[in-house]
């Protein structure tokens, strides 16, 4: 199933989203009239909490506005509604006289007592009329709404006011042709409604379907011609896009710069919602509240120990399909980072292989970071604002479809290691997962004393000599040899390892008078390691590949960690052995 078909039948099996020609918008005040059209009370339908955020309102769908006036029908901010905004409003008399003029158009012949108030309203309102404390100053640049003095519906959920509203859609409609989602014969939606809440888009909204320049055009059709998508599909899939773009909706993770959602589509809503709660759980460690609400707490762990889905949850196993979305701001367009769409078992098969390869000991602190902190790591400052803008898509995708990751994810660790000198378990991790599945390489999980791979022997061999300088010096030391060589020893070790050995000498002299036990203990394991490298004149290679300097890392973190686990300092005998 296409993306934009499967947004189509995720509106369809939303049990409250807005009808076709309808959508959700903020609003915050509501106008309430008199039948001749005056101005009864202003009420302030915001909610009561600090930020004093608009209510969420089911009204005649927005109007797609770039840089032209076009008002909204029956309600709009308070520019286009009263000719009044807060700030300078260099057209603003402009967009109340449209305002006005279309809607005295519309309403020309009612005989509804709601619509016939407005239309008066309209013809006798000044700009100048705007005062305290009818009116208040709030009320500038908010959404408003009208609503007739003595009844609670609003003006536009009036029956006159929906059949006017179905009216002048109608009106409006293109030719039919036959859209590309339905594959039914409808009018063709000419621009497609403005999808809001992606991370760096227009906060304004941006298209996810647009053409604007004759460049983008063909066989002389213009605009939504150029792929025919009916308004009622269109309407559909941007209705139930803005819904799970929704900051507390439940269906959106940030993952780098792309803004990601997802939902399952099963026959049952509980078992589409179990499947969204395990997804959430998987990838984002906000997402406690939904595991605590859903009881899958044992269920997940389960999950994540490996056990397969059939075993933990038999109905999610199969017949759940779940789609993936990543979208990215492009201009004022945005770009489909990734999209996926297969069995929820599957994913949740690839999910497993990626925590797999991923398995470092020891462990980060988190028993399962969400997938933003390894992308910190990549990032200058740790700033996930810094984070390379394709990585994040690239790896996610690969994770989902069980891929190969992106070797730009391998190259990134590497430069940021050597650029910070940090090698801890997320950076580790990230190396271990794409030397297995890019390279096929085995990767021990934690110190493997018998790897003979010349990167991680090297490695684990630069952490040794690091120690031993740490034991003779203790902390007083400007700058550990990590800090000066590992960059150098990592790609070109032929150059450094004399060094390093040299420096070695000197600190092992103080060493044994300081501690004696610990001195020999390390020489014996610097022997052990060196025994197991390749004999010949010089079995210290000039150079490493990329993977031999992932390799590099991972034995330096498994050696260096090892040596902050207790050990006893007395020496080791020929008889220990």
């Amino acid at each position: 199933m296409s993306l934009l078909a499967s947004l189509v039948r995720a509106y369809e099996r939303m049990p409250d989203a807005p009808p076709f020609g309808y959508s959700t918008e903020k609003i915050g005040f509501c106008v309430v009239l008199t039948a001749e059209g005056a101005v009864a009370e202003v009420i302030d339908l915001r909610d009561t909490d600090k930020k004093r955020s608009p209510r969420m309102m089911t009204v005649p769908q927005a109007v797609k506005r770039t840089v032209g006036i076009a008002p909204n029908f029956l309600w709009d901010k308070s520019a286009y509604v009263l000719g009044v905004t807060a700030g300078e409003g260099k057209r603003t008399g402009e967009e109340h006289a449209t305002f006005r003029e279309r809607h005295l158009a519309a309403l020309a012949g009612t005989d509804d007592p709601g619509l016939l108030a407005l239309a008066r309203f309209l013809q006798n309102w000044t700009p100048e009329a705007f005062v305290p404390p009818l009116w208040p100053e709030e009320a500038k640049d908010q959404n408003l709404v009208f609503r007739l003095a003595d009844e609670r519906s609003y003006l536009h959920d009036r029956p006159a006011a929906r059949a006017l509203w179905a009216r002048i859609r109608a009106e409006a409609a293109s030719d039919a042709q036959i859209c590309l989602v339905t594959g039914a014969s409808a009018p063709v939606a000419r621009l497609h409604p403005s999808l809001k809440g992606v991370w760096g888009a227009q906060s304004s909204g941006a298209s996810l379907i647009s053409f604007n320049l004759d460049a983008f055009n063909s066989y002389g059709h213009e605009q939504g011609d150029n792929a025919p998508v009916s308004e009622g599909a269109a309407f559909a899939y941007t209705t139930a896009l803005n819904r799970f773009l929704e900051k507390d909706s439940g269906h959106r993770l940030q993952i780098g710069d792309a803004s990601t959602v997802f939902w399952a589509d099963a026959s049952e809503a509980e078992a589409a919602g179990l499947a969204e709660g395990f997804f959430a759980a998987f990838f984002d460690a906000a997402a406690t509240e939904k595991i605590e609400a859903l009881n899958i707490g044992a269920q997940l762990a389960r999950i994540r120990a490996g056990e397969r889905l059939v075993n933990v949850t038999p109905q999610l196993a199969s017949g759940v399909r779940f789609c993936v979305l990543g979208l990215a701001p492009n201009a004022a367009r945005l770009s489909v980072r990734f999209w996926w769409e297969d069995d929820f078992g599957t994913l949740t098969a690839h999910y497993q292989r990626y925590l797999d390869d991923m398995r470092v000991d020891p462990p980060p602190r988190d028993d399962w970071p969400p997938l933003w902190k390894y992308l910190s790591e990549l990032a200058p400052q740790g700033k996930r604002e810094n984070v390379p803008p394709l990585i994040a898509g690239e790896w996610m995708r690969a994770i989902l479809t069980g891929a190969p990751y992106p070797l730009t994810l391998l190259s990134t660790v590497l430069m940021r290691i050597r650029a910070d000198g940090e090698i801890n378990a997320l950076r580790a991790a990230m190396l271990k997962s794409v030397l297995i599945r890019n390279f096929a390489k085995e990767v021990p999980v934690a110190l493997d004393p018998g790897n003979t791979n010349k990167g991680y022997i090297l490695g684990r061999l630069f952490a040794v000599y690091e120690e031993v300088q740490r034991s003779a010096l203790g902390g007083n030391v400007n700058a550990t040899i990590k800090d000066k060589f590992y960059g150098a020893a990592s790609a070109s070790p032929q150059k450094v390892f004399r060094t390093l050995d040299a420096g070695a000498q000197n600190h092992f002299s103080k060493l044994r008078k300081l501690k004696p036990g610990r001195a020999v203990n390390l020489e014996k394991l610097l022997s052990a390691i060196i025994d197991l490298m390749e004999p010949g004149n010089d079995p210290i290679p000039a150079s490493l590949a990329s993977a031999e300097q992932a390799l590099f890392g991972i034995g330096y973190y498994h050696q260096r960690a090892d040596f902050f686990r207790k050990h006893d300092d007395t020496p080791i005998t020929e008889a220990d052995e």
